[in-house]
């Protein structure tokens, strides 16, 4: 029992590592645009995460249609019906542990529902919210 605490912290840690140095190069990555930036946003994300848009595939979608609102849970891929595992890193260790994975995820998720790559603040306010929500 004792290992299966410690594995937990384990992860826990390394997510949160990773999570906050992602977080801190996208925060330096806005500041050069704008100088003023104050931080990222979990309203703004929840925004983001939850508007609906004419997503690529002239569908009207938003993050929710595969993801849902509750993100300790599992969801469905819109357009496949694929089962896309928990967003929150708590109910799903593996979420947010490489900074790789975070951007390809990112990348195509923005691209599918606003047919564009994320900014570094969009990232970082849709990484924010979906923390705000463990």
């Amino acid at each position: 029992m004792k290992l299966l605490i410690f594995l937990g912290l384990i992860l826990n840690l390394t997510y949160a590592s990773v999570v906050d140095d992602y977080l801190n190069s996208l925060n330096q990555e806005v500041k050069k645009t704008n100088p003023s930036f104050q931080g990222f946003d979990v309203k703004r994300g929840e925004e983001i995460f939850t508007s609906k848009h004419m997503g690529k595939k002239g569908k009207e979608i938003s993050c929710t249609s595969c993801h849902g609102i509750d993100l300790t849970q599992s969801g469905k891929n819109f357009f496949t019906g694929k089962t896309i595992e928990p967003l929150s890193p708590k109910a799903n260790p593996k979420r947010f542990t490489d900074v790789k994975n975070i951007e390809k995820w990112l990348k195509r998720n923005f691209n599918d529902v606003y047919k564009r790559v994320g900014t570094a603040q969009e990232k970082g306010d849709v990484v924010t919210y979906i923390l705000s929500k463990d």
